[in-house]
């Protein structure tokens, strides 16, 4: 497995690499088809190695033997709960973001034109960036549940 997470590694740090070229050299257009050809393999490398130590993972779980106490309390019923429970909190956080970026970009817009509407627009960030905190709300009220 840990030949696995090597080729992961390498892998980003290929890809980070490539990132870090394109930065620093100046633009050619086009540009070069090896990196383009490179970049997707590295992203299909990293893809099937992912999946790979999914499969190794599964394998190493369900070879185990069962053991006692704490750790089995969780069963498969239980375990999708947590997950839905914590869906309203990414939802939400990734709701939250979308709507953060135009109304911040807006807001910062109209402050270089008017400072004085800085308290208004900081209403408008908080209106948006209640919606995750609304799904977090919504995630500690189900936990509770359970």
């Amino acid at each position: 497995m840990s030949w696995l997470i090597a080729l992961m590694g390498f892998s980003v740090v290929a890809t980070i690499g490539a990132g870090v070229w394109l930065e620093l050299t100046p633009r050619r257009l086009p540009s070069p088809s090896w990196l383009k050809g490179g970049v997707l393999a590295n992203f299909l490398v990293f893809g099937l190695a992912l999946a790979a130590m999914l499969m190794m993972g599964v394998q190493e779980v369900m070879a185990a033997e069962p053991i006692a106490g704490a750790a089995m309390e969780i069963s498969l019923g239980k375990g999708l709960a947590l997950i839905g429970i914590g869906l309203p909190t990414a939802l939400a956080a990734i709701g939250a973001g979308i709507a953060l970026g135009p109304v911040g970009s807006a807001a910062l817009a109209v402050i270089a034109e008017k400072p004085e509407m800085f308290g208004r627009t900081l209403i408008y960030m908080g209106l948006a960036e209640g919606v995750a905190i609304y799904g977090l709300v919504m995630s500690i009220l189900m936990l509770g549940k359970i």
